[in-house]
C-alpha cells in the first residue's frame, strides 16, 4: 500500500470527525446526556458477570438455607442491573433521536445554502443530480455516525477497558491476556477498515455519485433523447456507468467480507487464550466454580462487544465515506462572496460605469477585458452586439457581480458593486434570459419569485403587462397550474412571457435582456417585443442581441470584438459608417433574411 504525504488533520476521516464534533458542540447537554446514560448502562452491564459469579458460588454451597440470602441478593442485583441497562439505554435513544434530527436538518440546510452560493462556473461544471445525492447521502450518514459513535462504539470501548481492569484485579495474567488480545483485535480492525476497506468505499461512492448524475442528466434532457430516438444509446451509457459502479462496489463488499473473516479468526484465538487461562487458574486452585462462571460470563460480554466493535468500525468507516463528499462541499471556494463590510446598494438613478475594468477568466492565458471603460447613463437603453465570445455575456455578468473584475471597478450610481451586498445588488436588477428557467411550481409562484410578498392582483397585473394573462387563464387551473420541471409544460414563448412578468413584478431600476426574443415564432416574438417595450420604460436597459432587429430602437449600440468595444452609436449612425463592423453584421443578417424569405416564398 502507498500513502500520500498528507497530515492526519487533512485526512478525510479527521475532517469528517471535526465536522460532526462541531455539530455536537451546538448541543452539549444532549451529547452529555447520551454519553452519560450509555456509560451508566455499560457499567451495569459490566457488573452483571461479577454478581453472576457470586450467585454460582452461593448455589454451590452445600448448606442451602445458609446460602439462600446470598443467592437472593445476587439474583436481585442482577435483575436491578438489567432494568437499569434498559432504562439508561432508553434514555440514550430518546435523547439521540432529536439530537440527530437537528444535526441532519442543520447540515443539509447549510450544505444547500453553500451550494446555492457557489459560483456559476461551479454549477456549470457539476451535475445537479450528483450534488443532490452528495447532500442526501451525507445527511443520512449523520444518523449512522451518531448511533455508532455514541450508542455503539463508546460502550464497546468502556466494556473493554472495564473488563480488563476487573479481570486484572482478580488475576493479573487474565487481565494481561484480555488487554493484549483486545488491543490487537481493535488495532487490526481499525487498520483494515481505514487503509484497505475505506479506499474501496471511497471509489464506490464516487461512482455512486456519478451514477446519480448520469441518470439525472438523461431524465432532465428526456425531450432531447426522444427527439433523436436515443433511448437505447442512453441505456448503453448508463449501462457502462453501472458496470463501473458494480465492479467498484463488489470490490468494496468483498473487502468488507474478508475484514469480517479476519476479525472472527482473531476472536477465536482470543477465546481460546482466555478459556485456556481460566482452566489453568482452576487447575491451580486459584479460581472457584463461581470465579469460572464469572470469567465465562465476562468473556461472553467481551466477545459480544469485540465482535460488535469490528462491525461498528466498518459501519463507521462507511458513514465517514458517505459524509465525506458533503463535508468537502465546505472546502469549495464560494467564488464571489460578500465582503465583511458589504452594504446594501442604494440605486436612485441606475447609472452603470465600467472604469478601466480588466477581467481574466481562470485558466485563460490572456484577459478578456483590458482597461475597458464605458458609461451607461441612467434610463439609457443600450444594445450589446458582436460575435459569440466577444464579451457581451461577460459584461452583464460583471454588472450582476456573478464574477469579480480582476482590475478596475464596475459601479452603479457611483457605488462599487464588489462592495455591495449581493442580495441588494440583484434586487435592483431584473433579468430576462434567453432560456428562462422556471420552478416546478405554480405559475403564480413563478411570477412572484421576484417579490414573494406580492398580492394576487399584483401578480395578475404583471402578467397582463407581459401579455401572459390570456394564456394563463385559459389553462384548467389558471395561475395555480404547475409548469413542470424547468417549465417544460409551457412553450418557449409562454416561458418567456412568464419571465417578463417576473421582471415587471420586480420593478427594478436596471433591466437586462439576454437574447430575450431569439428562437421564437413571429407571433410570440411580436407579443413579447410589445411587452418588452413596456418593460423598458423608465429603466436603464442592457439588451444582448445576436439578431440586430432587436436593438434598432436602442439609444446606443456597443459593438464588441474580443473584449473591446470597437464601435458605438445609434443604429442609423452605425449602419451609415462605411466599412464599419456593425454595418457588416447588419448587411450579413439582412442578406440571410432575404434568402430565408425567398425560400419561404418558393
Amino acid at each position: 500500500m502507498s500513502f500520500r504525504s498528507v497530515s492526519f488533520r487533512d485526512a478525510p476521516f479527521a475532517k469528517v470527525v471535526r465536522f460532526v464534533l462541531s455539530h455536537w458542540a451546538r448541543q452539549p447537554a444532549r451529547v452529555a446526556t447520551v454519553a452519560g446514560a450509555i456509560a451508566l448502562a455499560t457499567v451495569a452491564d459490566l457488573a452483571i458477570p461479577l454478581f453472576a459469579g457470586r450467585l454460582i458460588d452461593a448455589l454451590a454451597v452445600t448448606e442451602r438455607a445458609a446460602a439462600l440470602d446470598a443467592a437472593l441478593w445476587a439474583f436481585a442485583v442482577i435483575v436491578a442491573l438489567s432494568g437499569a441497562i434498559a432504562l439508561f439505554r432508553g434514555v440514550a435513544f430518546m435523547t439521540v433521536i432529536p439530537m440527530t434530527q437537528i444535526i441532519m436538518r442543520e447540515a443539509s440546510a447549510e450544505a444547500f445554502a453553500r451550494v446555492q452560493r457557489l459560483s456559476t462556473d461551479w454549477h456549470a461544471n457539476s451535475f445537479a443530480g450528483s450534488t443532490v445525492r452528495k447532500i442526501s447521502r451525507g445527511m443520512w450518514a449523520i444518523d449512522q455516525f451518531d448511533d455508532l459513535a455514541l450508542i455503539a462504539l463508546m460502550p464497546s470501548l468502556l466494556v473493554l477497558v472495564g473488563a480488563t481492569a476487573v479481570l486484572g484485579a482478580h488475576w493479573p495474567i487474565m487481565g494481561l491476556v484480555t488487554f493484549v488480545g483486545s488491543a490487537l483485535y481493535i488495532a487490526l480492525t481499525v487498520s483494515i477498515s481505514l487503509f484497505w476497506v475505506a479506499p474501496a468505499a471511497q471509489l464506490s461512492n464516487a461512482w455512486d455519485t456519478r451514477l446519480g448524475g448520469v441518470m439525472a442528466d438523461a431524465v432532465t434532457c428526456n425531450a432531447v433523447v426522444k427527439a433523436f430516438g436515443a433511448e437505447t444509446r442512453e441505456d448503453r451509457r448508463l449501462g457502462w456507468t453501472l458496470g463501473k459502479w458494480s465492479r467498484r462496489t463488489t470490490r468494496m463488499w468483498k473487502r468488507g467480507t474478508w475484514n469480517g473473516v479476519i476479525q472472527n479468526l482473531v476472536l477465536m484465538l482470543l477465546r481460546a487464550a482466555t478459556l485456556g487461562v481460566g482452566v489453568w487458574l482452576w487447575w491451580e486452585g486459584r479460581a472457584t466454580a463461581g470465579d469460572t462462571a464469572f470469567v465465562l460470563t465476562m468473556f461472553a460480554v467481551i466477545h459480544g462487544y469485540l465482535r460488535d466493535v469490528g462491525m461498528h468500525v466498518a459501519d463507521l468507516q462507511r458513514a465517514v465515506n458517505d459524509l465525506q463528499e458533503l463535508v468537502e462541499l465546505n472546502d469549495v471556494p464560494i467564488g464571489v462572496e460578500d465582503r465583511p463590510d458589504a452594504r446594501p446598494l442604494a440605486v436612485t438613478e441606475g447609472r452603470i460605469a465600467f472604469e478601466t475594468v480588466t477581467f481574466h477568466y481562470a485558466g485563460h492565458a490572456t484577459p478578456l477585458y483590458r482597461d475597458l471603460s464605458v458609461i451607461i447613463a441612467a434610463g439609457e437603453r443600450v444594445g450589446l452586439v458582436g460575435r459569440s465570445g466577444s464579451g457581451k455575456t461577460t459584461f452583464i455578468k460583471l454588472v450582476q457581480r456573478l464574477y469579480d473584475a480582476t482590475g478596475g471597478r464596475v459601479a452603479i450610481d457611483g457605488q462599487d458593486v464588489s462592495g455591495a451586498a449581493q442580495a441588494s445588488l440583484r434586487a435592483n436588477i431584473a433579468i430576462v434570459p434567453q432560456e428562462p428557467t422556471l420552478f416546478h411550481r405554480s405559475l403564480a409562484e413563478n411570477i412572484s419569485y421576484a417579490r414573494p410578498d406580492a398580492s394576487m392582483a399584483e401578480i395578475e397585473r404583471a402578467a397582463r403587462l407581459a401579455n401572459a394573462h390570456d394564456f394563463i387563464v385559459a389553462l384548467p387551473k389558471g395561475y395555480a397550474t404547475l409548469v413542470g420541471e424547468r417549465g417544460v409544460k409551457l412553450s418557449g414563448g409562454e416561458r418567456q412571457r412568464v419571465a417578463i412578468a417576473r421582471a415587471f413584478l420586480a420593478d427594478a431600476p436596471i433591466l437586462i435582456l439576454d437574447e430575450a426574443t431569439s428562437s421564437l415564432d413571429s407571433e410570440s416574438e411580436a407579443a413579447i417585443q410589445q411587452a418588452i417595450e413596456r418593460l423598458m420604460v423608465g429603466r436603464t436597459t442592457i439588451v444582448v442581441a445576436h439578431r440586430l432587429s432587436t436593438v434598432r430602437a436602442m439609444d446606443r449600440i456597443l459593438v464588441f470584438d474580443r473584449g473591446r468595444i470597437i464601435e458605438q452609436g445609434a443604429h442609423d449612425d452605425l449602419v451609415a459608417r462605411e466599412g464599419g463592423a456593425y454595418r457588416r453584421l447588419f448587411e450579413r443578417q439582412a442578406g440571410e433574411g432575404a434568402r430565408e424569405a425567398e425560400v419561404i416564398a418558393v
